[in-house]
């Protein structure tokens, strides 16, 4: 082996021992590390994270409300949606009996619950 790979595998072994220095204080700190760096006594740290989580729980908030607006919609497209579902036929003789003992059932209540009030 020549004197210049020793010296680039050196090299190279250096470079290799500062990118994985490099890759552990890049990496997220210790439990340890983050209690040294942050007094949870010091009022402008405390009102500096305060003010983050409510702009960011604002932000949430106005992502939820524009996600739930609806769409422009046509309100006679709803109408004919709803009509071809319900499709009932109002010439019905047996719909009309129905409606008929609904009503005079409603207005039976409506007399007793007026002249007995409790």
């Amino acid at each position: 082996m020549k004197k210049s790979e020793t010296k680039t595998t050196a090299n190279n072994g250096s470079a290799v021992a500062a990118a994985a220095e490099a890759a552990s204080s890049s990496a997220e700190p210790t439990k340890a590390e983050l209690e040294a760096e942050f007094n949870p006594n010091d009022k402008e740290l405390c009102d500096a994270a305060l003010k983050i989580q409510s702009t960011f729980r604002g932000h949430l908030a106005r992502k939820l409300v524009n996600k739930d607006e609806p769409e422009d919609v046509d309100i006679q497209e709803i109408t004919k949606k709803v009509a071809e579902e319900l499709d009932i036929d109002l010439t019905d003789p047996e719909l009309n009996k129905a409606a008929t003992k609904i009503q005079a059932s409603f207005r039976g209540h409506k007399i007793r619950k007026e002249t007995n009030p409790e």
